[in-house]
């Protein structure tokens, strides 16, 4: 189904250090910071499994994507496995496909321009981690309800909401 970029609302992308509007993204490696056992699952083609939680970061299933979203803090996550990762505003220009491998709002494409530059050296705080894999966990959650037909008042939106910060 084609998409049309201009119907798409504010994206954001995290990720490598120091791109500066005008620059292209383009699909790359999976990036691996040492330590990082999501990273390195990632790397390796698995899923890694946050006990209570679920499946976090999987692998992509679209090597040849730049994935951007419409989640700030979901790509502020993306910057922080970076050292010194940095958070940007990006247009999708062509080929866009709105993703269904993550839980957030995710759209790809062969590549992203970036627009600006919201915030360079991206880390979060375990708190902030916290709140992420809880939200992850959320929307985990209302897709499996939706997708078997359980709580059919409940929707991803309140599932975003819910450790949203205002």
């Amino acid at each position: 189904m084609h998409i049309d970029p201009a119907t798409l609302p504010r994206l954001f992308h995290g990720g490598a250090p120091g791109l500066k509007p005008g620059d292209l993204i383009v699909p790359g490696p999976p990036h691996v910071v040492d330590g990082c056992d999501i990273c390195a699952a990632r790397a390796a083609g698995q899923a890694y499994v946050v006990p209570g939680v679920g499946v976090i970061d999987p692998p992509t299933g679209r090597p040849d994507r730049v994935y951007v979203t419409s989640d700030r803090e979901y790509a502020r996550f993306h910057s922080s496995r970076y050292v010194l990762g940095d958070l940007y505003t990006v247009q999708l220009a062509t080929d866009v496909e709105e993703s269904t491998e993550d839980f957030f709002p995710t759209w790809c494409a062969p590549y992203a321009v970036v627009t600006g530059v919201v915030s360079r050296a991206v880390r979060l705080t375990d708190k902030q981690r916290g709140t992420l894999v809880r939200r992850w966990g959320a929307l985990e959650n209302a897709r499996r309800h939706e997708a078997y037909g359980i709580g059919r008042g409940h929707s991803e939106r309140a599932a975003l909401d819910e450790d949203s910060p205002q």
